[in-house]
């Protein structure tokens, strides 16, 4: 994902803009060692961009409806056979 910003040092610039706890620093030096650690350290990542004003681009709409599906697929169907279309003749 391309980002219009250098993300490469927000653990240190975050340290700076913040007051934070032992372990939240400690969370950011070394880094995470579980699942719970990781979704704190991407809120604390999620905090230091609204912080410095970044936003993520708004995600493609890829909503389809039925109807337009359905119109996609029939594209696909076989013809029913008939006599004049069955390649057996019919037999």
């Amino acid at each position: 994902m391309k980002r219009n910003y250098d993300d490469s040092n927000w653990r240190s610039e975050y340290l700076d803009l913040k007051v934070l706890s032992i372990s939240q620093c400690e969370l950011l030096e070394k880094g995470p060692k579980s699942l719970s650690q990781s979704w704190i350290l991407g809120a604390m990542y999620n905090d230091w961009k609204r912080i410095k004003g970044y936003k993520d681009p708004e995600p493609p709409d890829c909503s389809s409806s039925l109807q337009e599906w359905e119109k996609s697929i029939k594209k696909y169907e076989e013809p029913e056979f008939t006599p004049e279309n069955d390649p057996y003749g019919g037999h």
